[in-house]
């Protein structure tokens, strides 16, 4: 294969990657539901190859079980799972502030003022998109400012989980509370103060934390 088509292969199977994320995040894909390749390389209009490339990462982040000649089965959203998931998102977000707050370039700093006020905002109206954006943004933001490829790639597949239990769980007071704390997290980031913004994930960890258990008490 030459080498610009590899790359153009690549390039389309991140994309399908994300966007099928997104739409099993979002509930355009319910837990329980079955989907093909070709349907989803139809909807996103590329071949089936970077599709089943998309899919095969999607497996190993447990959005979806594969079954040969069937298609892929979207996984249930797991709330004792998240559980564990904060365990291991605690520490990397700790380190994810603390390198962020100390590598951001200024134009970082100054996007992470803008998401601040996005997410504030969004929480406020109660738009669920548009804070599944923000929080995206802040996400992505944080992890690039970072300027570790290993930590972005490695905190990347924990947030995508994160995101998803959000979306199916929490209700709009819970986004108002969880858009201040992210608020203050990247605001000390932006500011380069590194143990405040590490102080600042403790809080947002703590009270996503709370909401987890509130969510496994209501389905007991």
């Amino acid at each position: 294969m030459k080498l610009k088509a590899k790359i153009d292969q690549e390039s389309m199977a991140e994309k399908a990657y994300r966007r099928i994320e997104e739409m099993i995040v979002m509930q355009d894909l319910l837990p329980g539901s079955m989907i093909s390749e070709a349907q989803l390389g139809q909807e996103l209009g590329c071949g089936r190859t970077p599709v089943r490339e998309a899919l095969q990462r999607l497996k190993l982040e447990g959005y979806i079980d594969v079954h040969p000649r069937r298609g892929a089965l979207v996984t249930p959203v797991d709330v004792l799972k998240q559980l564990e998931l904060l365990e291991v998102r605690r520490s990397l977000e700790d380190l994810g502030a603390r390198l962020a707050s100390v590598r951001a370039t200024g134009a970082e700093r100054r996007r992470l003022i803008e998401l601040a006020d996005e997410i504030d905002a969004a929480a406020g109206t109660g738009d669920r998109a548009k804070f599944y954006e923000a929080n995206k943004a802040i996400h992505e933001t944080v992890a690039a400012a970072t300027h570790n490829e290993t930590f972005e790639k490695t905190i990347r597949a924990v947030h995508g989980l994160s995101r998803r239990f959000w979306y199916a769980y929490i209700g709009e007071e819970q986004m108002k509370g969880a858009a201040k704390l992210h608020a203050k997290v990247v605001t000390s980031i932006a500011h380069n103060a590194p143990a405040d913004a590490a102080e600042q994930v403790v809080q947002l960890m703590d009270y996503l934390e709370s909401l987890t258990r509130m969510a496994i008490e209501r389905r007991i």
